[in-house]
């Protein structure tokens, strides 16, 4: 039988030097593993592609009471489907723009990068609301291409309900790539630059989750005196004044869920 397509079928069809038309399985631990590692701010729930079949797996169960759905989605357009219809075309950008980023740093790199960007998703009420997509190779070949790749939705329209149209790919496992593409049509130029250094942007996420300049000099191995003084070049660079208005500032900059991931150890089945 023929698999379903998508409507991100055209724009990955761009690029065979980065999606493969291998099929290896994976194992499910390492998943769990995987997302213990990512910082999230909201209800989330994440499943994965199988590129050769274009059909998900491994669906977390909160994709059911999130968007009200009765049914497990088995393909990705069913997921498609929920994002709003005027937000399409902006993902059909971003996915394009962020698979050419990928290809100009070098598809051998697929495993230690992620692309990201936000769109509207209809929930159970039948309202929409805004959710942060994270896409990440968990599988590739051995020429260096997609086998299976991680996608993970999180509702952040408690953080934020306006769209930033900005699409972000950067650097995991060690790599430390982070390119910003303005596709809100109002820039002229796209954004290949953060206004944070790789060490402010580390401490983002425990700021987000209310640590102490202790607890984050503890966690990354440095000295409380450094903590401070880069939470206060943070609020500086992002104008802002305290952690709520921070996150929030964040948010909109799309620099909130940066986070180093580390290697999974994957193991294929």
């Amino acid at each position: 039988m023929k698999n379903k397509e998508h409507s991100l079928t055209l724009i990955w069809g761009k690029y065979p030097e980065i999606f493969s038309s291998d099929d290896l399985a994976v194992d499910s631990s390492t998943i769990i593993d995987l997302i213990s590692e990512i910082f999230l701010t909201g209800d989330y729930y994440y499943y994965l592609i199988n590129i050769r079949a274009q059909e998900l797996s491994h669906q977390h169960p909160n994709i059911l009471h999130i968007h009200g759905l009765e049914i497990v989605p088995a393909q990705l357009q069913e997921v498609i489907d929920l994002i709003h219809p005027d937000d399409i075309p902006f993902v059909l950008n971003a996915e394009e723009a962020c698979y050419a980023k990928v290809n100009e740093i070098g598809a051998k790199h697929l495993k230690s990068l992620k692309s990201c960007y936000c769109f509207r998703m209809r929930v159970a009420d039948g309202s929409y609301r805004l959710f942060h997509h994270q896409a990440i190779t968990l599988i590739a070949d051995q020429e260096n291409k997609i086998v299976r790749s991680l996608n993970i939705h999180t509702d952040i329209s408690h953080l934020s309900t306006k769209n930033n149209y900005i699409a972000t790919v950067m650097g995991i496992n060690g790599r430390n790539d982070f390119y910003q593409i303005d596709l809100s049509g109002k820039a002229e130029k796209n954004k290949h630059s953060c206004p944070l250094t790789k060490r402010e942007l580390d401490l983002l996420p425990y700021i987000a989750q209310g640590m102490s300049s202790t607890e984050i000099a503890k966690q990354l191995e440095i000295s409380q005196l450094t903590v401070r003084v880069h939470r206060k070049n943070i609020l500086r660079k992002t104008n802002t004044r305290n952690s709520s208005s921070l996150i929030k500032r964040c948010i909109e900059l799309g620099l909130l869920l940066y986070t180093q991931v580390v290697d999974t150890g994957l193991t294929i089945l």
